[in-house]
């Protein structure tokens, strides 16, 4: 059997990096054809295209002639001076990467700049496997109307979990599902209390080693408010029907309650090695992927409710949902622009979840969704911010 072929997008982020890591573990299953990445790490990127031995790079800025040296650089230390990939540079880079020929497109790229390259990997045919949520959320029925039935595989943790869950039972069967949250580093806190936090404590998860923008939305819950959407659309399970509970150890990645009272979790130590291994592989399990719980030691795992009070985004994130249209893409925009705001140190951590509040109480929705709409909302939801942003004080 040939190996899969593999496109990853955001390949110098902590998805990207872990996809390789993955793919090295299993040469026999995988091969990587092509990367794409924002371009500040040229150097990782470089000894990244030379590593996987990629027929094509991208990046969406940087100068692609220094990309060139470094490659050169790398090949000519790892004694393959004859390595010589077309690299591709620019705004598009992505999209265009993303529709190479492969059978498998991972989206490791970090916010709604995502959506053209996830249309463009499902037009291509290949398989989506989605770690970059806010595609689908802000492309809503516009990506799910490009992608043919079981085309995209999630890879973040909560969806994967979901999925496998999924296997138990009927579509018909299901009563709900619940997603996992950690809670973030602030877990226990009262909305007075997270008033005055940091950027270096919203960044302090207590678990996931992401990045910033992904670290932060943990820290609000934003995150989750965001994964609630992304299960409603990829499960086609509404949103009432979607709970959210904390589970601080975050060994229980999801669970799925059916019709006869039964549930059903998956359960695995927090390393996202596993997901991403799934999203390349499925409907297989890659053997080794990741390492499982030891049952030989005592443990406790716990649940709690959500603080709604304190951690409003989940909410706010179902009810824009519930009006569709473009509000999700307002959502997502308008947090984008609050979350640089805090960590440049111009509003307070409390401040972000308000300011996407805000804005979306002046949002009026559009009439067709379409690419075009999806862009012109976000544009029109980060220019408000800023404004809203530009009278804020600490």
């Amino acid at each position: 059997m040939q190996p899969r072929r593999i496109v990853i997008l955001g390949s110098t982020g902590s998805i990207g990096t872990q996809a390789i890591d993955v793919v090295d573990g299993a040469p026999h299953l995988f091969e990587v054809v092509a990367l794409s990445a924002g371009g500040g790490n040229l150097q990782l990127l470089a000894r990244q295209a030379v590593h996987t031995g990629a027929a094509a790079v991208g990046i969406a800025a940087g100068d692609p002639r220094k990309l060139q040296e470094l490659i050169s650089e790398a090949a000519r230390l790892a004694g393959r001076q004859d390595y010589r990939p077309e690299i591709i540079a620019g705004p598009d880079a992505s999209a265009r990467i993303a529709a190479v020929e492969a059978d498998v497109v991972l989206n490791g790229i970090t916010g709604s700049i995502g959506l053209a390259p996830t249309l463009a990997a499902l037009k291509s045919g290949a398989t989506l496997a989605l770690a970059n949520k806010e595609s689908l959320i802000v492309g809503g029925a516009l990506v799910k109307a490009a992608a043919r039935e079981g085309q995209i595989v999630p890879v973040d943790s909560e969806h994967s979990a979901i999925a496998q869950c999924l296997r138990s039972g009927s579509a018909a069967e299901v009563e709900k599902l619940i997603l996992t949250a950690s809670g973030g580093p602030f877990r226990g806190r009262t909305r007075e209390q997270l008033h005055d936090v940091t950027p270096k404590e919203a960044l302090a998860h207590p678990t996931w080693d992401m990045g910033l923008m992904v670290t932060t939305n943990s820290a609000t819950l934003v995150n989750k408010g965001l994964e609630l959407i992304e299960a409603h659309l990829l499960f086609d399970v509404p949103l009432d029907r979607i709970d959210v509970v904390v589970h601080p150890q975050s060994v229980v990645h999801s669970m799925v309650q059916f019709i006869d009272g039964s549930v059903i979790a998956q359960a695995s130590p927090p390393d996202m090695r596993l997901p991403i291994a799934l999203g390349l592989g499925w409907p297989d399990r890659v053997p080794k992927a990741a390492s499982p719980c030891d049952w030989t030691k005592a443990t406790s795992w716990t649940f709690e409710p959500l603080d709604t009070v304190a951690f409003p985004a989940v909410d706010l994130a179902k009810d824009a949902a519930k009006q569709g249209s473009t509000f999700p893409a307002v959502f997502n925009a308008a947090n984008e622009e609050a979350v640089m705001a805090f960590h440049s140190g111009r509003i307070r951590f409390t401040e972000i979840v308000d300011t996407i509040d805000a804005v979306l109480s002046e949002h009026s929705g559009s009439s067709v969704l379409t690419l075009e709409s999806v862009l012109d909302a976000e544009d029109w939801a980060r220019t408000r911010a800023h404004e809203r942003l530009a009278v804020s004080s600490l």
